[in-house]
């Protein structure tokens, strides 16, 4: 039967397990979002690019190709 130490030891196991997955499925995908804005060349925001995966605009350019604005 494990003892206390055993059982905290697998516990810090499982959550460092937990936090390398949770790790992994937060990485961007390779090649599925852009780094720059296709439209404007500025850098699209990291949180955008998590939040929107496969994005190829910022935000602004966006708003402006979903109103049909001239970009």
């Amino acid at each position: 039967m494990p003892d206390e130490i055993d059982q905290v030891q697998q516990h810090v196991n499982d959550l460092q397990a937990e936090q390398l997955l949770r790790h992994q499925l937060r990485r961007e995908p390779d090649d599925n979002s852009g780094i720059e804005c296709e439209d404007c060349g500025d850098e699209i925001p990291l949180r955008r690019r998590r939040v929107k995966p496969g994005c190829r605009r910022c935000i602004s350019c966006q708003e402006k190709f979903e109103r049909g604005g001239i970009i």
